[in-house]
Order: C-alpha cells, then sequence, then structure tokens
C-alpha cells in the first residue's frame, strides 16, 4: 500500500512538473516546408516557459543561436540565413526539442487584396482560370512553397494568424492564389532558386482594412473603429484586416509585396490616389524595410454600368502612384478586362506582368520590358496631335486591330472619336470635328479592350492629358 501510494505521488508530481513546462509554441507562419529570406537576419520568435532559455540551431551552418523567454514566455532570436538552397532543418529547444523540417532558403512575397487576387487556381463558380487545368497539372515544384492565409478581422493587432505551408502539388496548387502563382513560377525559373509565397487577401474589401492604426491616422478622412464594440463588425472597417491577416507577419522575413485591389474603391479615386501610397508606406514601416519593393496590378476594365464614376478614374490614381514612390511599379491589364466579369480569367498576364517588373527592377535581370508604353509628350500642330512615349522604345503596335479608343477634345472639352495611326516617332491622331484640339483620352471608360502595345507586348494603360471633372 505505502508502495502504491508513493508511486501515485511521483507520477502526479511528474505530471505536474510537466503541465509547468510549456512547450515551444512557433506561430503558424513557422512550420515544416517553409522558406526563409535568403541573405539576411531572419527573425524566428515564438513562446516558451517564461525565463526559459532558448536555443535555436540551424543546419545550414551548424550555428546555434540562444536567448531568454520572457515573463510572457515571448521569445525573437535573428538567425543568418544563406544563399539559396536547401532543404534544411531548424531545431528549437527550451528543454524539449521542436524541430522543422523540408526548410527552403530563397526569396519571400506577399500577396494581398480583395478577390482577383484570391481567386484560386481553379477559379471561382462558373468564373474560369484560363490555362489552369495544364497550369495545375504541371505544376509539381519542390522550389515553390504556398501559404494561404485564413480570413480573420480583428479590432486589435493579433500575433498570430491561421494557415500552413504547403508544397507545391496540383491539389494543394488549385486551391492557391493563380496571380500569386503564375508570378512565383515565373520568378523561380528564370532566378532558379526556391520561392516562398505568402497570400493575405479576402474578396470585395476596400484599401482602408488593410493599413494599420498608426498609417489610416495619416488620412483624417477615416474614422477608425471603436475598439470597445461588441457583436460582429464588417471586414470593410479600418485597420482589422491588417490587424489579424497582416500584422502577424511583419516580423517575417520577406523580399517584397504584391497587391491586387481597387475596385471597392472606385468611387473615391482621389482618395485612392493618396490611400494607395499610404499603404505601401504602411507596410514599409511595419516590416521596418524603407526600400521594400512594392508592385502592383491596375484594376482591369469591366462594365460597372451606369451607376458611380467612370472606373478609369481608379485607374488612372493607379498610375500615378507607380510614380509617387520609389520601389514601385504598376502591371496593367487594359487588354484582360471582360465586360460581364469582374474576375477576368486571364490571371497568368496579371502573375506574369508583376513578375517582369520585380526581375527587372529588384533582381537587375534585363533583356525584356517591364512595362507598357507612358505617355511622355504631347504636342499640338494645327488640328493634329502628337504624341510619344516611354517604354516604347522599339516602337509600338495594335497586333493589326485598328486604334480605336483615341478621343480628342477642343476647348468646349466635347470629345470626339479620332482617327489615329502609329507613327515611327510614336502616335499621330486627329478629328474632323475637332480643328483645335487641346486633350486627347486612350480608353478612358469603364469597360475597353485596350489595343495600344508595345513590340514587346506590354499593353497601354489609359490616360488623359486633361485634368476635367
Amino acid at each position: 500500500m505505502k508502495t502504491r501510494l508513493i508511486i501515485f505521488v511521483f507520477l502526479f508530481l511528474g505530471a505536474f512538473t510537466d503541465s509547468l513546462r510549456a512547450e515551444i509554441v512557433l506561430p503558424a507562419i513557422f512550420g515544416n516546408n517553409m522558406v526563409l529570406q535568403q541573405k539576411t537576419d531572419a527573425a524566428i520568435w515564438g513562446k516558451a516557459s517564461p525565463g526559459n532559455s532558448v536555443e535555436v540551431t540551424t543546419s545550414w551552418d551548424d550555428n546555434s543561436y540562444t536567448t531568454e523567454a520572457g515573463a510572457d514566455g515571448k521569445w525573437k532570436i535573428r538567425v543568418k540565413t544563406p544563399a539559396a538552397g536547401g532543404p534544411y532543418e531548424i531545431s528549437i529547444s527550451d528543454g524539449e526539442m521542436l524541430k522543422l523540417s523540408n526548410v527552403l532558403i530563397g526569396e519571400v512575397w506577399v500577396f494581398s487584396g480583395q478577390s482577383n487576387m484570391q481567386m484560386p487556381m481553379k477559379g471561382y463558380h462558373n468564373e474560369p482560370v484560363s490555362g489552369s487545368n495544364e497550369a495545375i497539372a504541371t505544376s509539381k515544384n519542390e522550389n515553390i512553397r504556398l501559404f494561404t492565409v485564413s480570413r480573420e478581422k480583428s479590432l486589435e493587432p493579433l500575433d498570430d494568424l491561421t494557415g500552413q505551408w504547403q508544397e507545391c502539388l496540383p491539389g494543394n496548387v488549385a486551391e492557391f492564389s493563380a496571380t500569386a502563382y503564375f508570378y512565383g513560377r515565373l520568378v523561380q525559373q528564370v532566378l532558379g532558386v526556391p520561392v516562398g509565397l505568402i497570400n493575405s487577401s479576402w474578396g470585395g474589401t476596400r484599401i482602408e482594412p488593410w493599413i494599420s492604426e498608426m498609417g489610416i491616422k495619416e488620412f483624417d478622412w477615416v474614422t477608425l473603429p471603436d475598439k470597445n464594440q461588441t457583436g460582429d463588425f464588417s471586414q470593410q472597417t479600418p485597420t482589422v484586416l491588417f490587424n489579424a491577416m497582416i500584422r502577424p507577419l511583419t516580423g517575417f522575413a520577406v523580399k517584397g509585396a504584391l497587391w491586387y485591389q481597387g475596385e471597392s474603391n472606385r468611387n473615391e479615386p482621389d482618395r485612392y490616389a493618396e490611400l494607395m501610397p499610404g499603404l505601401i508606406e504602411n507596410w514599409r514601416a511595419e516590416w521596418g524595410l524603407e526600400e521594400m519593393p512594392f508592385y502592383y496590378v491596375q484594376i482591369a476594365p469591366f462594365d460597372y454600368g451606369t451607376f458611380g464614376l467612370n472606373s478609369a478614374l481608379l485607374r488612372e490614381a493607379q498610375l500615378k502612384a507607380s510614380t509617387m514612390l520609389p520601389y514601385t511599379g504598376m502591371a496593367c491589364l487594359m487588354d484582360a478586362g471582360e465586360k460581364d466579369c469582374i474576375h477576368p480569367a486571364d490571371k497568368k498576364s496579371a502573375g506574369e506582368r508583376l513578375a517582369y517588373l520585380a526581375l527587372a527592377k529588384t533582381y537587375d535581370e534585363s533583356g525584356f520590358a517591364y512595362s507598357g508604353p507612358v505617355l511622355h509628350e504631347i504636342s499640338i500642330e494645327g488640328n493634329m496631335v502628337k504624341l510619344t512615349f516611354n517604354h516604347a522604345e522599339n516602337g509600338l503596335t495594335t497586333f493589326g486591330k485598328e486604334l480605336k479608343n483615341f478621343k480628342i477634345a477642343g476647348e468646349n472639352r466635347r470629345f470626339y472619336e479620332a482617327k489615329a495611326f502609329i507613327t515611327r516617332q510614336g502616335i499621330t491622331l486627329f478629328a474632323p470635328q475637332v480643328p483645335n484640339p487641346v486633350a486627347v483620352r486612350y480608353a478612358f471608360d469603364d469597360f475597353v479592350q485596350g489595343e495600344l502595345y508595345n513590340t514587346e507586348g506590354l499593353p497601354a494603360s489609359s490616360f488623359r492629358t486633361d485634368t476635367w471633372e
């Protein structure tokens, strides 16, 4: 009887001691199959028993790093990552060992926005992604890894989110962002290094929820939410998606960010012209990366009907934003819109045009175009208007289509369809009804099929030379 009592006490004390020893707990962004940014001091953090010594060992160099968990159990260590390679292992211990396996070192990018970024490779119901079946079937790639952040909202900044790193296999790719996948596939193919793709997007959302409280305070027309409110609240509430879906990522080492959003803000183009650069500066500040590359997709043409403003004004705001801050760029989809579907099937163009920007401007690759034609100068000679363009060194083309989307106006501000033709210098146009032209617009409507390209096949954005309301 006495022996049984001793055994019981021993087992009880052992179980009690184990309950006091907290296991290493990592945020969801750290896990098997993950990609760490190469050639940097990458932060790894988590929780352990308060006051415990935490040791992190990296297999690529057999280095060990130690720190002590705080009174709240939180700890953070920075590890030096090598040039791209892997797979490797990371061991983390506070007396109990946790091992991360199949870890790659390479290039990590974050993707965000609304439904056109969220749209998976398999498409939405009755809304396909062009070429997706073959792309999915051939997608197995040991050097691409995928992470999708589950949709969540919060009035307060969160420390963690929900999701897991997945290998690049057809079943996983089918459910992953099509734009992000096509981007990553081309970047990985060109650079020949592992690529990690983190998709954190939510369909139908405005830009304000994706900006932090620190960033949103810069805009006096935006009302901050009441953090003490009870009950449910909209995902359109300012800051709530940043708090839940971006803030937990901001310590994670990344190369840059990609963005595809704007449809839900189309009726406030003037404010979007400020919010878009504001979001970029906000994310750079939150990540502590002043030169973090940020590339985005201009919304595609779509027939929004008779209600609201012309969405070309939102596209104009996005075009302007591409010149306001360094280390940014815009991918144009003037040729990829669909009149009756706000989710264009051509996600390959969206992803690959973003990739051209990153490859040229971030990775210094050359020999290919990364932007469509951008208006450089307008000159007027009598009733003739002449336009020249940047990013068209080898000239312009329509690939056999007629130039039908140019319009000219005089002082009376009435626009007429122009006769336009490509010249060695650019484009010359006129309209018989406008003897004294003062303004030109190209494709400045909700829905158009853009026909102007450079010879490398990248389209020109819609644009105008006036500032009339």
